[in-house]
């Protein structure tokens, strides 16, 4: 059987623009505010599908507030069955599993656990079992908070292939949980063109407060997809895609010239997608010197206040808010005021060596009732803190966000 690429329509590509606008507006947002002095790793397409989850049991201000965020340039007539259409039809084609092809590993699921108390409603079980694939649970939140914990976790870890250990703590639980939702994401890909570990070398990573550390850095004298600009260079690394002809896998490497510029490459890197598309290398050159770091990086945070920091506040609650989620279950006994998100956590994992690249990422929202110029050889010496970011080149879809200021540590 021979496989084609995914064919992406004018309006799928202007969807996934969107999406990508979204998913960069937050990887920003987090990466300013929680992660801009440490190694960090992000999954803004996880984050951006358990928040999805949320959409179809709300109404009024809270689901024009979700769709405005979620699928930013939609209409609100169209926003949901944009933002349906950009999971159902390019998301699950971007992230469908390679490996027998000989492309990436990848596996990702949606889950719903619903207290036993409760009964969702029909519209929202068919929207997030038909469009977003979610297993849906119950749990007795009530009376049995820490198995219901333990069972949401365990799925987790299943599904990240034991990266993601205890999503959610058991503290954040207790008899007002409802539902929780979540969306779990494995990624694992070898290189097109692997790294010889014979060749990986010890030397200097410099820090932003003029410092250094010896790190091993993988090298390569074969040709490399790299463009340079005024002040940073990208580099592309492509996954081995096999016979899998739908997906093509990258990571990107943006390193800036000056050993201090990740902040201001940051701020051009997540402004839109048009910066990113514009400066992806699409031709290999030959190389002088070619370093990059080995890393592995661990990352998690409570995802509330950045929501809120972005604009996102009415599903948490208020006098705007209340209410404003209350499409998702039939009866509500011991809730008095419709339901309100009481937390969002997130958890991310990425190690990098000279086979490839292992990823994961988990998000769980707990609910309570209430053009360069090329030169004939460069240079890429990735001696300093970069960001970098894991991609679908054939749709544009973003997995992972990152950078690395320090790759002798893993968080």
């Amino acid at each position: 059987m021979r496989l084609y690429p995914f064919r992406m329509t004018q309006s799928l590509k202007d969807l996934v623009a969107g999406q990508s606008e979204c998913l960069l507006r937050l990887s920003r947002h987090v990466s300013s505010h929680i992660g801009h002095n440490r190694n960090f790793v992000f999954s803004p397409l996880s984050f951006h599908a358990a928040l999805s989850l949320v959409t179809p049991g709300a109404k009024g201000c809270t689901l024009d507030q979700l769709h405005t965020f979620l699928c930013p340039g939609s209409d609100p007539t169209s926003a949901r069955t944009n933002l349906a259409d950009v999971y159902s039809k390019v998301t699950c084609s971007a992230l469908a599993d390679g490996s027998k092809l000989g492309g990436p590993s990848l596996t990702r699921a949606n889950g719903v656990w619903l207290d036993k108390s409760f009964k969702l409603k029909q519209l929202f079980k068919t929207t997030v079992s038909s469009v977003y694939k979610a297993d849906v649970q119950s749990v007795d939140f009530l009376r049995k908070a820490s198995c219901a914990v333990r069972q949401v976790n365990s799925w987790v870890e299943n599904v990240t292939k034991g990266l993601i250990k205890d999503l959610i703590p058991p503290s954040s639980v207790n008899q007002s949980t409802v539902l929780a939702l979540c969306n779990a994401i494995h990624f694992k890909g070898t290189w097109a063109q692997k790294f010889d570990q014979s060749t990986t070398v010890r030397d200097d990573f410099h820090l932003l407060d003029g410092t250094s550390v010896k790190v091993p850095f993988m090298s390569s004298e074969e040709r490399q997809y790299i463009s340079k600009y005024t002040d940073f260079s990208v580099l592309r690394l492509p996954y081995n895609q096999g016979r899998d002809l739908m997906r093509q896998f990258s990571m990107y490497i943006f390193l800036p010239s000056s050993k201090d510029g990740i902040r201001n490459l940051a701020e051009k890197l997540y402004s839109g997608p048009e910066f990113l598309n514009q400066h992806l290398p699409t031709r290999k050159i030959p190389v002088s010197k070619f370093l990059v770091p080995k890393f592995k990086i661990s990352f998690e945070f409570e995802g509330s206040e950045v929501l809120k920091g972005l604009g996102v506040d009415l599903i948490f609650g208020g006098d705007r808010g209340e209410g404003g989620l209350s499409e998702k279950v039939e009866t509500e006994p011991h809730v008095t005021n419709g339901l309100t998100v009481s937390n969002i956590f997130h958890k991310a994992f990425i190690e990098v060596n000279e086979e490839g690249t292992e990823a994961a990422a988990a998000t769980a929202v707990s609910m309570l009732g209430c053009s360069p110029m090329i030169p004939q050889h460069e240079n890429f010496v990735a001696n300093h803190p970069f960001l970098y970011l894991i991609r679908e080149d054939m749709t544009g879809v973003i997995l992972f966000v990152g950078h690395v200021m320090n790759p002798a540590v893993d968080s």
